[in-house]
Order: structure tokens, then C-alpha cells, then sequence
């Protein structure tokens, strides 16, 4: 399956955006990919605690 991917604007304070952009430099990543590993890890910590999120066709792909 193609992984699609979803681009928006993300607004950082600065002292975060500078922490993630070193970061990303020392695994040799980009920034947005570094952003989409973090955010990876966040759900994976969070379902892990609460439980499987469950999304609908209609949330996964919306009109």
C-alpha cells in the first residue's frame, strides 16, 4: 500500500524547533521526518497506556 501523506502548517516555539531540528541532524533525518518519528513514539506510548485508537474510513480519509 502507497503511504499517503497529509501536509499543514506547524507553528513551533523556537526553543523547541531548534531542539528537534538537533535532533533530527544526529540521526541524519529531516526535520518532518523526525517530527513524524516523535509523534509515532507519543501514539505508541499513548495507545499503549489507553488502549488501540480506532479510527473510521471517514476519519482516515475525510470529504
Amino acid at each position: 500500500m502507497a503511504d499517503f501523506k497529509n501536509q499543514f502548517t506547524l507553528r513551533l516555539d523556537l526553543i523547541v524547533q531548534a531542539k528537534i531540528k538537533k535532533m533530527a541532524r544526529e540521526e541524519n533525518r529531516s526535520m518532518a521526518n523526525m517530527i513524524e518519528t516523535l509523534l509515532k513514539k507519543a501514539i505508541q506510548s499513548y495507545e499503549k497506556e489507553n488502549g488501540e485508537i480506532t479510527l473510521t474510513e471517514e476519519e482516515i480519509y475525510p470529504k
